[in-house]
């Protein structure tokens, strides 16, 4: 097996880092340990509007605050030692007779499968002519760290006007802060620390963070153009896995164990087409719906909750609904998590 990225290791990335519990004994099985990487136990959760109400809840499953930092270059150890690796691009993938002809920093390469895990968005994507890509997005994504006492067990979540803003630990005793924003929203002011104290800051939860806490980064990360459109995890018989496949709002605070989870079904399949079990035709029939039936339910409330999120009247009749009918909101996010998936089954 070759694995082609064009990053090395260990480096940050954009993510909420939040690990859902769903993914936790198939990296056990695997030889990664979770509690040598990190301390941190995130089993309560809370919601604030902009402004300012909040309401709290245990996470059904619950998960593991841990940064991409930490737990890509762990999973990177032990790939290598099972695959072979080249720091480069991959700039064209081509099926023809059976077989794939992929372009790497102009060396060809043959190979039985392709696989695309190239992220939120690529060149990848735009060479394929994948129908997300023809679509402009609005939304762009902010992350840093930062030196803040916050409680070591909880994920916060705090809306503003055009967006939404997630706190949590990650190992280090260091404080994630990710949010996204509509572009309409952010392109009135001349800054990201302009926008964050006029804006952001009108949470007073919000305003609390950004006065006490301390940035750890010379800058943050920035992403533009999210594309929350729907995709396929199977085109020009590629096989997508995690925010290839489909992107699931990062309120759900789920992406990391769904990318984990979607390269589980397509290790699964891949094997059985590669040990003469199944044709490739029926591998990639059989991901594709195997996929949707795992992964389709979350995305379609991922979508729904978003729409709420960011509508002022709806937000305000949700958190009155959650308020007075407690159990509302763990069933919302069961609705956006998975059960517990294990490796051999």
């Amino acid at each position: 097996m070759l694995v082609v990225d064009p990053d090395s290791y260990p480096r940050h990335k954009m993510c909420g880092e939040y690990l859902s519990n769903e993914v936790h004994d198939v990296l056990r099985e695997i030889g990664l340990s979770l509690d040598e990487l990190t301390g941190v136990v995130l089993d309560t959760f809370e919601f604030t509007s902009p402004s300012g109400r909040q309401v709290r809840t245990k996470l059904p499953l619950g998960g593991t605050g841990i940064s991409r930092y930490a737990l890509d270059n762990a999973l990177y150890k032990l790939a290598k030692e099972r695959a072979q690796f080249t720091q480069a691009r991959v700039q064209q993938a081509h099926y023809n007779d059976n077989s794939f002809s992929v372009v790497v920093n102009d060396e060809v390469y043959t190979c039985k499968q392709f696989i695309m895990a190239t992220g939120k968005r690529s060149n990848m994507d735009k060479t394929l002519n994948r129908d997300f890509m023809n679509k402009k997005s609005p939304w762009l994504a902010v992350k840093m760290h930062y030196t803040f006492n916050m409680p070591a067990n909880l994920v916060q979540l705090h809306s503003f006007d055009g967006g939404y803003a997630g706190l949590s630990k990650v190992e280090n005793n260091a404080v994630n802060c990710c949010y996204l924003v509509h572009y309409d929203s952010f392109k009135r002011f001349k800054d990201i620390q302009t926008f964050q104290e006029q804006v952001m800051s009108v949470n007073k939860h919000l305003e609390t963070f950004f006065s006490n806490a301390t940035e750890q980064w010379e800058k943050p990360i920035t992403i533009s153009q999210i594309s929350f459109e729907e995709k396929q995890p199977i085109d020009g018989h590629i096989m997508m896995i995690g925010d290839t496949a489909g992107l699931i709002h990062p309120l759900c605070g789920n992406g990391m164990a769904m990318a984990i989870h979607s390269a589980i079904i397509a290790s699964r399949q891949l094997t059985q087409f590669l040990n003469g079990k199944k044709t490739r035709d029926h591998m990639l029939i059989d991901y594709s719906m195997e996929w949707k039936q795992v992964f389709a339910t979350r995305l379609q409330y991922g979508r729904y909750l978003q729409r709420v999120l960011l509508s002022k009247t709806l937000t305000t009749i949700g958190y009155r609904a959650i308020e007075n009918i407690p159990f509302i909101l763990p069933a919302i996010i069961k609705k956006t998590h998975g059960k517990p998936v294990r490796l051999h089954v």
